[in-house]
């Protein structure tokens, strides 16, 4: 990381605050300036940064966002951008990178855990069951944001892989019939985790055809994540081949 950066890209995690990179806390800690998403951003993760001037860019359009930052640096002061989850997944972050290349402004990227990462673990679950599904299609419903031709949730549904879907709980009704025109069946295992890692968190396993109904009995209609393959409810595990006794690694000899 060069000492000349001052803009950093900080992934916050799904919500819980311990789930901060170190690296995350760290550029956190050292702020001068925080922008943080405040419609997604977990406040407490603010009290690493106790001595910031803080802004909640939920609050701020594009224009004003770039404004802070340029100030910020030309005073010399560090600046962390605090994106929800990871900033490479759904945070409009490349449109920020870009007026910041017009004003020659250098800034690096520090990841952090994604949604689907945080609802995973809440559930247990592995996304890539040897025999069931290896391949995880992170993606959402079109909405006020379109998607590419070629991305519809239909077209990947054709896949039968597990899918986790984002910003895409407040309509359901439509997903729902999406994914079982594409081929899911209507009895093919999904979640709905709401609010993934927070103290408030809500966990539902139901199924393709009961997403709404589950959605609308329990008023979640913003903050959640869905899931959908047979991983999330597997008749049967099979095993992997890395830990098989008759299987050779760079590291362990069959055995025989």
């Amino acid at each position: 990381m060069s000492n000349d950066v001052k803009v950093h890209f900080v992934g916050a995690g799904p919500g819980a605050p311990d789930l901060i990179t170190v690296r995350g806390m760290n550029l956190l800690k050292n702020a001068d300036v925080v922008i943080y998403a405040g419609s997604l951003v977990n406040p407490a993760l603010l009290e690493y940064s106790e001595n910031a001037v803080v802004y909640n860019s939920a609050k701020m359009t594009l224009d004003e966002v770039i404004e802070v930052i340029r100030e910020a640096v030309s005073n010399k002061q560090d600046v962390v951008r605090l994106h929800t989850g990871d900033q490479s997944i759904y945070g409009a972050v490349k449109e920020q990178m870009a007026e910041l290349d017009k004003l020659g402004i250098a800034y690096d990227s520090c990841p952090g855990v994604s949604a689907c990462f945080g609802a995973a673990a809440s559930l247990n679950l592995e996304y890539t069951l040897p025999g069931v599904s290896q391949s995880l299609i992170i993606t959402r419903m079109e909405g006020k944001t379109g998607v590419p031709a070629g991305e519809s949730i239909r077209s990947f549904a054709e896949h039968g892989a597990t899918m986790a879907i984002y910003l895409s709980s407040s309509l359901l009704d439509k997903l729902s019939e999406e994914l079982m025109e594409g081929g899911y069946s209507k009895d093919t295992p999904a979640a709905i985790v709401y609010k993934a890692t927070w103290p408030e968190e809500k966990r539902f396993i139901c199924t393709v055809g009961t997403l709404h109904d589950i959605a609308v009995e329990n008023n979640i209609t913003k903050t959640a994540i869905i899931l959908v393959g047979d991983v999330i409810s597997p008749e049967g595990i099979e095993k992997s081949r890395l830990y098989a006794p008759d299987f050779s690694t760079e590291f362990r000899k069959a055995k025989s």
